[in-house]
């Protein structure tokens, strides 16, 4: 009885797994961020890492990361400032290493976009762009409801400020990832 019991248990618990959030990491590299006071873009960052989404981690040369934040909102583009919700954040992959080829997310920017300004010891400066997104995951031929964190790291900009263009060091998309119903 004890073993019938444990079966139906069993049986019930396995389809909710299918149904259980999940987090998902996303990371990109290089690329040109641009900006003026009508947002920040990238249309050309390579997507190098996905984790937790298509059975554990790859790397590689995995596809493209975009974005564009909405219009500045308060501050400036050289001292760091805040850029207004929307846009959008896309990430796509070409078909590499078992990655779709294809969308991966698509969603928006949901809350302001942080632009901060660092100066390091040496007097040399980085910009840090941090973002909330919302949208949707593709995963194995089914959508996902997602929410989650971006941080940008643009290239040392050397004792100069944020002229309108800079290379992107790094990015990182975290994002918790639940079943459409």
């Amino acid at each position: 009885m004890r073993r019938l019991i444990f079966c139906v248990f069993l049986a019930l618990a396995l389809p909710l797994s299918a149904f259980a959030a999940r987090q998902v990491d996303i990371g990109n590299t290089s690329g040109t961020l641009t900006g003026s006071s009508s947002g920040l873009a990238v249309s050309d960052s390579t997507l190098t890492l996905v984790n937790n989404l298509y059975g554990g981690l790859i790397t590689g040369n995995l596809g493209t990361v975009a974005f564009q934040t909405g219009a500045l909102t308060s501050g400036d583009l050289q001292n760091g400032g805040t850029f207004a919700p929307g846009g959008s954040f896309t990430v796509t992959g070409n078909g590499t290493n078992g990655v779709p080829n294809g969308p991966i997310f698509t969603g928006t920017f949901s809350q302001s976009v942080t632009w901060q300004l660092v100066t390091l010891s040496d007097g040399t400066h980085n910009y840090n762009m941090t973002g909330v997104v919302s949208g949707v995951v593709y995963a194995q031929y089914k959508q996902y409801q997602a929410n989650g964190v971006t941080f940008q790291l643009t290239v040392n900009t050397g004792t100069g400020f944020f002229n309108g263009s800079v290379g992107l060091s790094s990015g990182n998309l975290n994002i918790l990832c639940r079943p459409q119903h």
